[in-house]
């Protein structure tokens, strides 16, 4: 019952927003007017995004064996899981959108929740582009300091809410 309430606020928020939106453009609405064509920008990038990112987890799921996700992500790997999903998260394209359905496959193969938690943490602050970016506006300085910075307590935090979770009895629920 809960989860067919939220469903039903979930499509009228959709529907509000869009109505507001298409008030906006027939009023001239400077606000709504943005916030339809940030809508419509961004919508355009994920959809150019998203299909070639499922496209490649669904690979992933397909080849990488559950016993290779346990072994070097999972409950034995050590300092070596976060080492790995470290260069895992500099490589993904596309932000969070994409960290996140990668991050529930990683759950689904077995790896350990501090492990997922740190590779969604890299993948906000240690992408490569992005670092490129950052090198070229702040310079080699600022970016080696922020991610001297970053990486450690990456690794610290993901560790200290893995293992609070894990006390609470948390469990990774796989929906799909």
């Amino acid at each position: 019952m809960k989860n067919r309430r939220n469903q039903l606020v979930q499509l009228g928020l959709a529907v509000g927003f869009g109505l507001f939106v298409g008030v906006s453009f027939l009023c001239q609405f400077a606000p709504g007017v943005q916030m339809g064509r940030t809508f419509g920008t961004t919508l355009l990038a994920m959809l150019g995004l998203l299909p070639c990112a499922f496209l490649l987890i669904a690979l992933f799921e397909t080849w990488v064996k559950r016993e290779t996700i346990e072994r070097h992500l999972g409950e034995g790997s050590g300092m070596r899981g976060y080492f790995w999903v470290f260069l895992l998260a500099g490589f993904t394209v596309g932000g969070l959108y994409v960290a996140f359905p990668v991050a529930a496959s990683l759950a689904k193969k077995g790896a350990k929740l501090s492990v997922i938690l740190a590779y969604v943490g890299f993948a906000g602050v240690c992408r490569i582009p992005m670092v490129m970016f950052e090198v070229s506006f702040m310079g080699w300085l600022f970016t080696v300091v922020r991610m001297g910075v970053a990486i450690p307590l990456v690794v610290l935090t993901a560790r200290l809410l893995g293992a609070a979770l894990q006390r609470r009895g948390y469990q990774v629920e796989h929906q799909y």
